[in-house]
């Protein structure tokens, strides 16, 4: 029986997020999903005039792939990938995953080596088409949440369907107080953080990069960021679970940092200079999503969290010079809940307890 969600989401993405126009070319990449959610993108932008391109992805290929990569390899495959891209207007990409730790055996050096070579093809991609990316529920996707299969897709297309145009005004009444704060102070349980964001422009998301959404991001200053953060949220990074992540800054850059794998983060934040700092804060607020499930297009969104993410800032959009290989999304959830917290810009607290306290941004909280 064919879902109609599929041709639901499918015009969502095509019409809302990246409105692709007549005559436009399209990627479209996809990474273990239904060959009907597929035919439904394929649908989608031919309906709206555009010319569709496809990729199909599948994970044990490309661990296969990473497993014997070289340096050429690598390079040959970046440069395939960059020319490809650079012939395309928009960019749609829907990533399933059969089993979320598919990659972890890949040797760091290995990974490293294709992140590295990859990098310039994802800057391009965010800086110079119009683009799109989500996750697909997958039994092992449920599986993480905690969800049965079928109450898991039900909560996915809820969250990917929203009318997220509501989003729009207090968003842009929060972008506007973040681009006029200089000092951001954070607290709550093993956490105090103060940062500058002088200079840096805040960028509200409400659907149109990633479904699901619902932040709005800058980059602190990179040298400000001052005291200790431990993230109450669990991660899957390169194929690692990680939990109980702790960090310590001085003069913007991680002198310290332990999780229940504390070699393994530090590894991570040794492969370069700019994984040591920081190149994202982001506040989150879809009311939808409410607890994690070590995914993090759903993670970095879930109602009264924010993010501070170790490594690359998006270059040419709320940058702050930050380079790196590593751009990973760490979340802190302040409800209640989740232990509370506070977040001060310029001595005056803006959010308690994930909950925003100015009246503009009231559509905010979930």
């Amino acid at each position: 029986m064919k879902d109609l969600r599929y041709g639901q989401l499918a015009r969502q993405l095509v019409r809302f997020s990246t409105q692709v126009k007549r005559g436009e070319r399209v990627l479209i990449e996809s990474f273990d999903i239904p060959a009907a959610m597929t035919v439904a993108l394929i649908r989608a932008v031919r309906e709206r005039g555009g010319v569709p391109f496809v990729n199909l992805h599948d994970a044990v290929v490309s661990r296969e792939m990473a497993l014997g990569s070289t340096e050429a390899q690598c390079n040959a495959l970046a440069a395939t990938a960059m020319d490809q891209m650079q012939r395309v207007d928009v960019y749609i990409a829907v990533r399933g995953s059969h089993n979320i730790t598919e990659l972890s055996d890949v040797p760091p050096r290995r990974m490293r080596l294709l992140l590295e070579a990859m990098r310039p093809v994802v800057n391009y991609r965010v800086k110079d088409t119009r683009w799109v990316v989500l996750r697909w529920p997958t039994p092992a996707m449920a599986q993480q949440a905690g969800m049965s299969t079928e109450a898991f897709e039900d909560f996915y297309f809820r969250v990917c369907l929203q009318d997220y145009r509501r989003f729009v005004v207090p968003m842009r009444n929060l972008k506007r107080l973040m681009d006029k704060t200089d000092e951001v102070r954070i607290t709550g349980p093993g956490t105090e953080l103060r940062f500058s964001l002088k200079g840096m422009e805040a960028i509200p998301c409400g659907g149109v990069h990633n479904i699901p959404d619902g932040e709005v991001f800058s980059a602190p200053v990179r040298d400000s960021v001052e005291g200790h953060i431990t993230y109450n949220t669990p991660s899957i990074y390169q194929g690692i679970a990680f939990d109980n992540v702790f960090l310590r800054f001085e003069n913007g850059r991680i002198v310290e940092a332990k999780a229940n794998t504390t070699k393994a983060i530090n590894k991570i934040l040794d492969q370069d200079e700019g994984a040591r700092h920081i190149g994202e804060f982001a506040l989150g607020f879809n009311p939808e999503i409410r607890k994690p499930m070590r995914d993090i297009l759903f993670d970095e969104k879930i109602a009264g969290s924010f993010h501070f993410t170790p490594g690359q800032a998006y270059e040419g959009v709320a940058d702050n010079g930050n380079r790196s290989q590593v751009h990973w999304d760490l979340v802190q959830i302040q409800r209640p809940d989740y232990g509370g917290g506070e977040i001060h810009f310029d001595g005056k607290l803006v959010r308690k307890d994930g909950q925003f306290l100015p009246k503009g941004l009231f559509g905010l909280n979930g």
